[in-house]
């Protein structure tokens, strides 16, 4: 249970759960294709934990949130449908080569962005190529989710740092919202090929929901500088793990 909690609170705070969920199922005996099936089942309460608490600012930014949700859901089935027939061991190499990618950017993107602040509003109403390569983007990173999901939420991050959004609880707020659609079509993708470990799952899942709620609750409340650097702490540990054991 706590380490569904400590997942649910890194899910809406930073990320990097699956670091603890995956082997902490397979260390129960589960398959790793079950595991990162039920990982993935396991974080979607979380996930809809912190959409309800973020629901305001979401829906402040409306049309925006409206079309990358969309895409998720759609790149988030395609991902979960290849990992039922397309074997994961080519992919598993690329693994900590994008966590290594996009931790970089996250925590070097204040450097490499342009000062330009960034109106999702402003983007969502007037659509042009800034928009379609945002959604292009978003697009891929719903199918690496869908299909393997480690580090899905420091691609997301790192995609909205460096598009110029600043404020870390708007970043986290859009960042929930589309793990959410992205897991959401993934889970039933993978209850439907039985591949969900469910006494594990069911158990893990209310702590993902405690964790969830509460992480984004009270992440208003944190420094956003320390909350930056715990994200890139959270991604170079994660990253250093799958080099080294992956």
């Amino acid at each position: 249970m706590f380490v569904s909690i400590l997942g649910g609170v890194l899910n809406s705070v930073a990320g990097g759960s699956g670091l603890i969920f995956f082997p902490t199922l397979l260390m129960t005996g589960v398959s790793p294709i079950s595991a990162n099936a039920t990982t993935t089942v396991v974080s979607l309460p979380g996930y809809i934990a912190g959409i309800y608490v973020y629901r305001q600012r979401l829906s402040d930014e409306g049309r925006i949130s409206l079309l990358l949700g969309s895409i998720s859901l759609v790149g988030g089935m395609l991902g979960a449908m290849l990992l039922i027939v397309i074997p994961n061991t080519s992919f598993d190499y690329l693994v900590p080569w994008l966590l290594l990618l996009a931790t970089v950017l996250f925590t070097l993107s204040n450097s490499i962005i342009t000062p330009q602040e960034l109106d999702l509003r402003e983007i969502g109403e007037k659509p042009g190529n800034r928009l379609l390569k945002f959604l292009l983007i978003q697009f891929l990173i719903a199918i690496y989710g869908g299909f393997y999901g480690g580090g899905m939420s420091f691609l997301i991050l790192a995609k909205l740092k460096i598009l110029g959004i600043k404020d870390i609880n708007q970043m986290n707020a859009l960042k929930i919202l589309l793990m959410g659609c992205i897991d959401s079509f993934a889970v039933i993708t993978f209850i439907f090929a039985d591949l969900v470990a469910w006494p594990q799952a069911f158990l893990m899942m209310v702590g993902t929901v405690i964790g969830g709620y509460g992480g984004a609750y009270y992440s208003g409340y944190f420094n956003p500088s320390l909350v930056r650097i715990c994200v890139s702490v959270v991604g170079f540990v994660m990253t250093g793990y799958f080099f080294l054991f992956k």
